[in-house]
């Protein structure tokens, strides 16, 4: 659906509040088909990145890395 949404789960190189938040934003974006929604749409359109950044900052704590890295630059290092 998103193809260019950052894999945000890089080994042992947790991902910043704000990559995560912006991924979340993008998605919003994406399943609403607003860029910015209107007034009367803000405040549930905010908790909705608000609540998928939450779900997303739990979901990458609580991920081990079972297999290597994807990113080729992450399997050389």
């Amino acid at each position: 659906m998103c193809r260019s949404i950052k894999t945000l789960r890089v080994l042992d190189v947790p991902a910043e509040p704000d990559e995560v938040r912006a991924a979340a934003l993008q998605y919003v974006r994406k399943v609403s088909g607003y860029r910015r929604p209107a007034p009367a749409n803000e405040l549930a359109f905010n908790a909705a990145v608000d609540e998928i950044a939450d779900a997303s900052r739990r979901l990458l704590d609580a991920v081990t890395a079972t297999h290597p890295a994807r990113h080729p630059a992450m399997r050389s290092a």
